[in-house]
């Protein structure tokens, strides 16, 4: 029997305390473990670390990375172990916003956001601002996790300059099922020498069943461009935003003279001789806007199909019925719809309710519906005289009357 204990002592209870610590601890430790463990089977990467993602066989450059395997397939046939094509939608999760202060951009009214989109820094608009190239964040937890991979583009937007295609892009960010590179790559005007490898590097990381975008308005009035794209791939989806030619060349000249104040009159660009009325053709604000002239060098790569002809001004009038027939041609389903937009009345252009990234309503920039300067009217009219015809043959070329004439 253990003597008894002094008078006016306690009992010592040091032990049981550092039995009661070691306890909560390991409990502490074990949740945490037991939620890491939850989360990577969540992200499938219980599957994926045992065993290769995604490779090509025939030992191309596509081959799986080095300590990744190859299933056996055909000659450059893309495969895949299941568990890689059951990617989980429902980890989506939207990537946050980079706000930037508002600058000019050479696609001008259209290209400008108060926020800036995901995509690449900055950008060589349409008509040429430099800028640096960076990666799209990501906007799944799977390619968070490394997943997906870079595609060449499925669909482009080729052109026109000044005529909504920095709205289309945008709008089109909206559907789930696109990523879309922020900026203009200005690969197959200006940098094709490059190469394509340096080309698909620019692009947004994507999972199965979503289309590689981008958008380079030049393009369309690009001589090289038809033959470089058919070379990457015949089944490209190509996309012009067209606009009323007059139109365009006056919005053309607003954004130079922004830029440039110094520059001559419009009439005196427009015109050889105003007294003959001999328009000046090779003035790019004037050429640009001959059409016909331009599809027809397409037409000679690509079947009429595979392009699609956007009416900028039906894309102001009614967005969600023009990104209706372009979700048709690009095989999306119909997401993008009346309930993604609003009319501002101040900027007289739609904006978007919900933009990528973002809660809050998101409009075009500063630059958008910039003022014209007045314009002598007979200018216009001998304008929209020397256009007629070229307006008629590209309507009798696609099918469709864009109403110039009127």
């Amino acid at each position: 029997m253990a003597p008894p204990a002094p008078a006016g002592s306690h009992p010592t209870s040091t032990e049981p305390l550092s039995r009661s610590i070691f306890r909560k601890f390991l409990l502490m430790l074990c949740s945490l473990l037991t939620s890491l463990y939850v989360f990577y089977c969540l992200a499938e990467r219980c599957q994926t670390l045992s065993g290769p993602v995604v490779g090509r066989s025939g030992g191309g450059k596509e081959a799986g990375a080095p300590g990744r395997g190859v299933l056996a397939g055909g000659a450059g046939e893309p495969v895949a172990w299941p568990a890689v094509a059951r990617r989980k939608r429902l980890l989506q999760v939207q990537p946050w916003p980079r706000r930037r202060p508002p600058a000019l951009r050479d696609d001008g009214e259209v290209a400008a956001w108060e926020e800036e989109p995901p995509g690449l820094a900055g950008s060589p608009g349409g008509s040429g601002a430099g800028s640096s190239v960076s990666e799209t964040p990501p906007g799944t937890l799977a390619l968070l996790l490394d997943e997906g991979s870079k595609q060449l583009p499925q669909a482009i937007i080729i052109g026109v300059k000044k005529g909504g295609t920095r709205a289309l892009l945008e709008f089109l960010r909206v559907h789930p099922d696109v990523r879309a590179v922020g900026a203009e790559p200005h690969f197959f005007d200006r940098s094709y020498d490059k190469g394509l490898a340096w080309y698909r590097d620019l692009m947004p990381r994507t999972l199965e069943g979503q289309i590689t975008m981008e958008k380079t308005p030049s393009y369309f009035v690009t001589r090289e461009a038809p033959a470089r794209i058919s070379a990457m791939s015949k089944d490209t989806k190509l996309l012009v935003v067209v606009r009323d030619p007059v139109t365009r060349a006056v919005s053309d000249y607003t954004q130079t003279l922004s830029k440039r104040p110094d520059i001559p009159s419009f009439e005196s660009l427009a015109f050889r001789n105003r007294t003959a009325g001999l328009v000046d053709r090779a003035w790019s604000a004037i050429q640009i806007g001959l059409y016909a002239e331009h599809l027809e060098r397409w037409l000679r790569h690509f079947p009429a199909r595979q392009l699609l002809f956007v009416s900028g001004e039906r894309l102001v009038r009614d967005p969600a019925g023009e990104l209706g027939r372009v979700q048709d041609f690009l095989g999306l389903k119909r997401i993008i719809s009346d309930k993604h937009f609003y009319f501002n009345q101040t900027k007289g252009f739609p904006c978007l309710k919900k933009a990528e990234g973002s809660g809050r309503p998101h409009c075009l920039g500063k630059t958008k519906g910039r003022p014209h300067p007045e314009i002598d009217g007979q200018v216009l009219r001998r304008l929209r005289d020397f256009y007629r015809p070229f307006n008629r043959k590209f309507y009798q070329m696609t099918g469709h009357d864009f109403g110039w004439d009127g």
